[in-house]
């Protein structure tokens, strides 16, 4: 097998200290969508080479902000090609007269799908893939020419073929009775909306030019002491020295360590908790890494600082145990969408979203299907929200999507994945695709190698993926360590006979636990409903069927909850955009809540349920829902 080499280099969220800054370059770009035939009128005309405004017509384009819903123009909503984006910003001279002690970096939170990305005309960086993020070291453009604009141009291409990921394919309408010239769709295999754009804040910050440039940390604990081991990696240098101090939320230093590896013993420690299951969930220590070199006479320092929680994480046969204690999964499916922005990264949207979480009494939720926001994961961790972490491996049907090309590049992307989340205490579990064709044969080697590398770059968590699969079928169950399964029994199979439920679900847990001796998840299970609706006898698409299939699942969940299921996951938190089609009616209306976020009835009956299973296994007194105000 391959060897588990991580990409060269860190990629730590970018944060201030007195050896950093920062320059968030959000707010208003240059926009321009190449329309030519081939897309590629950019690239001959070399648009990176002058002002984007120069080249052509560009328009004003918010950033973070998918570009699809932005504009009247019927063409940039289902725009599929090249796109480019141009910022000019001027930085600050201490950042490029220093004798050159100083480096400055340009960082993408994540931009979809291929980003190309030029500063004053050079090339400085491309990156595959969208939801992740990639950074440029800028320092020499910059400042070689102290005082002139830097100037930021990026190319994005949202194409989908058999080999990225998510994957897709381009179809060539060639009836030229029907379609005009050069006509072309973009195929998908996955139910959301393929927004694109630049997605997340884009910044520029500065370290010294002898850094740190990651730090890896893993926790074990027993009920008196835990140990917190780390490593640092440094670039810049090989003569420094390193001093770490671990402090509390109240900012006493507990424990203290020196040199790029070693352990930090925490006597009596509060443990990170999730939501409900603790009186003080999502506690976070904090590791200050300070780093001393002497470059060319001059002392540098750099300093970082780290969150860290510490809990252990142990799968059975039939549980899941945070910190020792079995932990029950009752949360939601989320998806990065909203009205106008798409999957822009929006703060207020976010708040309401974590607001709703734990209104709700859901203590985790999947990231459905792919990687979310940095910024909404450090919010996880500081919340006690439980994440299973999901690459963007959805769609992945074609069996062209199962070959060497296909596999690299997912290896390469749970390298980026791991590099970015690996010291998350809310990341309980990876998982490496959502509802693939896990049945084709080449799934066997396909999985095995995804889930071997990714347990080689992270031994201390588990992994699956999520299946549809049928049990007796599936090819790549036997290398996951909990199983996933999607199940929509009386909606995309005997519409409307909410009866077969109890028989079907039964049987579905029975046949995989009997298979393969696992604990299991309900991933995911749902119904449309529209809003305001209503029927009883419950009918399709009313509030009330979207009610009462909630109920006949959960009351199978209440008998294996005892023996083997370890949780649930409701499809979907809220309605969201989908591609259109003749069963979408503006998007997926699987939510509990509406796009705008406001409660359908299920939320209720979701609501009521949660809050008594946090009663049930917590081991706390019981939880009044009007704590939830004053966390």
């Amino acid at each position: 097998g391959r060897v588990a080499a991580a990409l060269a280099g860190g990629m730590l969220y970018p944060r201030e200290s007195r050896s950093r800054e920062l320059k968030e370059l959000g707010g208003v770009w240059s926009f321009r969508a190449d329309f030519s035939p081939g897309r590629d009128a950019g690239f001959a005309q070399r648009w990176y080479r002058q002002p984007l405004r120069e080249t052509g017509p560009v328009i004003d384009m918010p950033v973070p902000a998918s570009f699809n819903d932005i504009t009247q123009d019927p063409s940039l909503e289902n725009y599929i090609g090249w796109v480019w984006y141009e910022k000019e910003v001027l930085l600050p001279l201490r950042w490029l007269q220093d004798n050159l002690n100083t480096r400055v970096v340009l960082r993408f939170g994540s931009a979809h799908y291929y980003s190309i990305v030029w500063v004053n005309g050079v090339l400085v960086v491309e990156h595959e893939g969208g939801h992740l993020p990639f950074e440029a070291d800028i320092s020499s453009i910059v400042q070689g020419s102290p005082g002139i604009p830097c100037r930021i141009t990026v190319a994005l291409n949202n194409t989908l073929t058999p080999h990225t990921l998510p994957p897709g394919s381009i179809q060539y309408m060639n009836d030229k009775t029907k379609y005009p010239k050069n006509y072309f769709v973009q195929n998908i295999r996955f139910d959301f909306f393929n927004y694109a754009g630049i997605h997340r804040p884009v910044v520029l910050y500065t370290t010294p030019s002898v850094y740190i440039d990651d730090i890896t940390v893993t926790t074990t604990s027993s009920e008196s002491v835990a140990m917190v081991q780390y490593q640092v990696s440094v670039v810049g240098s090989a003569l420094y020295s390193l001093s770490l101090s671990l402090r509390d939320q109240e900012g006493k230093v507990v424990a203290t360590g020196d040199g790029p590896a070693g352990e930090l013993k925490v006597p009596n420690p509060n443990l990170w908790w999730p939501y409900l299951m603790h009186e003080n969930p999502g506690y976070r220590y904090f590791l200050e890494v300070k780093m001393q070199a002497e470059v060319n006479g001059a002392l540098l320092e750099d300093v970082y600082t780290l969150p860290v929680g510490i809990r252990t994480i142990h799968v059975t046969s039939t549980q899941f145990l945070i910190n020792g204690k079995p932990f029950y999964f009752h949360g939601v499916n989320k998806h990065e969408d909203a009205d106008i922005r798409g999957k822009g990264l929006d703060w207020a949207l976010i708040m309401k979203d974590f607001n709703l979480l734990r209104w709700l009494g859901a203590n985790s939720f999947r990231t459905s299907h792919y990687p979310y926001a940095e910024e909404i994961m450090d919010l996880c961790d500081a919340y006690g929200i439980v994440v299973i972490d999901e690459c963007p491996g959805v769609g992945i049907k074609m069996p062209e999507s199962f070959g060497n090309k296909s596999l690299q590049h997912h290896l390469v992307v749970m390298e980026e994945l791991i590099r970015r989340d690996k010291n998350r205490p809310s990341v309980v579990m990876w998982s490496v695709a959502n509802e693939p064709a896990s049945e084709l044969p080449p799934a066997a080697y396909y999985f095995k190698t995804v889930i071997a590398h990714t347990k080689a770059l992270d031994p201390s968590r588990p992994v699956t993926f999520v299946s549809d699969a049928n049990y007796a079928v599936d090819h790549g169950a036997p290398y996951v360590d909990v199983i996933c399964v999607n199940s929509y029994f009386s909606w995309y199979h005997d519409p409307g006979h909410l009866e077969v439920i109890p028989l079907q679900l039964t049987a579905q847990f029975e046949n995989w636990y009997k298979t393969y001796q696992k604990p299991i998840i309900q991933s995911e299970y749902g119904a449309d409903s529209i809003p305001g609706l209503h029927s009883d006898p419950p009918l399709m698409f009313s509030e009330e069927y979207q009610k009462a299939m909630l109920k006949e699942y959960h009351s199978v969940f209440d008998k294996k909850r005892k023996e083997y299921v370890i949780g649930e996951l409701i499809w979907n938190f809220a309605d969201f955009m989908t591609n259109q089609g003749t069963t979408r009616v503006l998007g997926n209306k699987k939510g509990i809540f509406t796009r705008q976020r406001q409660p359908k009835s299920a939320a209720f009956v979701l609501r009521e349920r949660y809050w008594k299973i946090a009663n049930e296994s917590s081991c706390l007194p019981p939880i009044r829902k009007s704590h939830i105000l004053f966390l």
